[in-house]
């Protein structure tokens, strides 16, 4: 494109002139020249502009960092547009299909990462790196399990229905701690984009704390749950004989999005194809990164349902990145969100509620853990792993919270909710389940 401004200045022109990929249109076109002479201009006052010429140029990780000022955020607006600044150069001049900064990790030697909250943020594109994509391994399945005797005791995992019925614990969101040099992320541990730290918000931890190995308190509505562990038996040495491996594959469209008012389900499924999608209160019809809740109706809609979506505001964004699942609360009023992946990671209950205050995000996904608990389950029988259909759902509510500490106790309660089906795990569990053949307890027409 050719629609840079006469007086554009000619380091800017340069700038460009190394960026990675084409602009979508002439509008990007313009605000890419804004957010580089921005920079530019940033540069000059501390004399590093030379220095992110050369790294532009040479390609070099070894160049120094080039600093701007962090604002309070940690976000960078450029002519009503903000962003992470080290997300909008390394997209720039690096990885122009960049979703997030999940997707990145900084060499070890930038002594001003992102993820280290100071005072400065270096925006050196290579001082940052793309996290691949992890493979995972196949998981290896019997031949010959059918009717069997199985060792060990099947993972307790309580069904949709039981999850819908039982009063669920609430947790404040975890504490965060410094991740380890070099990642924008640790492997445990949730970061907030937009704050320097991260206070607990709402909600007490019940007696489990975040990382602890015990669940919370005993949950009322259903003391059978109360005992259950997320994490299966040690895992016993095959004695089946031959297996068959079962791999992995992303699908089309990594998860599927329904939305809810009480218990009525509103509007069509949206298909989420983009690693980067919003689930927000607007009204556009038709975008594959966002589902725009404000455009639905419902005959059936009551005025606490109507003014709860008024709040939704910006809502969430998801982001499935390297095989995980973020949720980052955007809008004003937190979420709130059940997933029993991520509370069999900080050893709570299966069924609690996690309340994610505005600003910040927390891992809900893990495909690496799913695959380490399906590989244990398939020891366990057909069973084990049907039950692992639980994990591949999640429910978030917006502004109104469920559980035990609210008069809302299931999420059928709740105005305004959504249920997230995540059809890779699934589609793996299916062709699994379809390898193992038949579960080993039988059902016949008499029983």
């Amino acid at each position: 494109m050719t629609s840079m401004l006469p007086f554009t200045p000619p380091i800017v022109k340069r700038l460009l002139g190394w960026r990675k990929g084409e602009a979508k249109n002439e509008q990007e076109e313009k605000w890419s020249e804004k957010a580089v002479g921005s920079l530019v201009e940033k540069l000059k006052k501390n004399n590093t502009l030379d220095e992110l010429e050369k790294a532009i140029t040479t390609q070099d990780s070894k160049t120094r960092c080039i600093t701007i000022a962090r604002s309070l955020d940690g976000r960078l607006q450029v002519s009503q547009k903000e962003g992470l600044p080290h997300v909008i150069y390394c997209r720039l001049w690096r990885f122009p299909d960049l979703q997030s900064h999940h997707e990145l990790k900084a060499v070890e030697h930038c002594g001003y990462a992102f993820h280290l909250r100071r005072e400065e943020v270096c925006v050196n594109p290579y001082h940052y790196t793309k996290i691949d994509q992890p493979t995972l391994p196949p998981v290896l399945v019997p031949t010959n399990i059918r009717n069997s005797e199985i060792p060990l005791e099947p993972l307790e995992l309580p069904s949709l229905d039981e999850l819908s019925s039982v009063v669920p614990d609430n947790s404040s969101f975890p504490m965060t701690e410094t991740p380890p040099p070099g990642y924008m992320t640790d492997e445990n541990e949730p970061v907030s984009p937009s704050s320097s730290s991260v206070s607990p918000a709402g909600g007490g931890l019940g007696g489990g704390g975040a990382g602890g190995s015990d669940y919370p308190s005993p949950m009322t509505g259903n003391s059978s749950h109360t005992t259950s562990r997320a994490t299966p038996s040690p895992l016993h040495p095959l004695t089946y004989g031959e297996a068959e491996p079962v791999f992995y594959t992303d699908p089309p469209f990594w998860c599927s999005i329904s939305y809810y008012e009480l218990n009525n389900r509103v509007g069509e499924t949206f298909h989420a194809s983009q690693s980067s999608i919003t689930v927000d209160g607007f009204t556009d019809p038709s975008n594959a990164d966002r589902f725009c809740l404000g455009l639905l109706s419902n005959v059936n809609r009551n005025q606490p349902v109507e003014q709860t979506r008024k709040f939704i505001g910006k809502g969430v964004r998801l982001y499935y990145i390297g095989g995980e699942v973020f949720a980052e609360c955007l809008s004003e009023s937190s979420i709130f969100v059940q997933s029993p992946n991520c509370n069999q990671r900080y050893g709570w209950h299966p069924a609690t509620v996690c309340k994610i205050p505005p600003g910040c995000n927390l891992k809900i996904f893990n495909n690496q853990e799913f695959a380490k608990l399906l590989e244990q389950s398939v020891n366990q029988g057909f069973e084990a792993v049907y039950q692992l259909t639980r994990m591949c759902t999640i429910r978030m509510s917006f502004v109104k919270g469920w559980g035990a500490e609210y008069r809302r106790q299931t999420v059928t309660s709740t105005p305004c909710w959504i249920e997230l089906h995540l059809n890779g795990p699934l589609q793996w569990l299916d062709r699994v389940l379809t390898q193992m053949g038949s579960p080993s307890i039988r059902c016949s027409s008499m029983s």
